[in-house]
């Protein structure tokens, strides 16, 4: 009897219960930097690259036109586009 009474106690104590600590923001939306002036396309291999730069026509080596975009975000500064 004891035992349900301390258990009922614990339970019905406002400072018996844990609580966790209050989150904290998000730190990936303060690291992030803001994007300006640039677009999404899609490239030839199938994936998205995000691009500032002016979309261009380069010559390639057959003589025939790709179309490209520049300043693009990671390794490759210009990204063949898919059609």
């Amino acid at each position: 009897m004891k035992t349900l009474a301390l258990l009922f106690l614990s339970f019905t104590l406002p400072g018996s219960r844990f609580t966790p600590p209050p989150r904290s923001p998000a730190k990936t939306a303060a690291t992030q930097t803001a994007r300006k002036g640039g677009s999404w396309y899609f490239a030839e291999n199938g994936h998205a690259v995000y691009c500032r730069g002016p979309v261009m026509y380069l010559r390639d080596m057959q003589g025939g036109l790709i179309r490209v975009a520049t300043f693009c975000q990671g390794d490759k500064p210009i990204v063949p586009l898919k059609d």
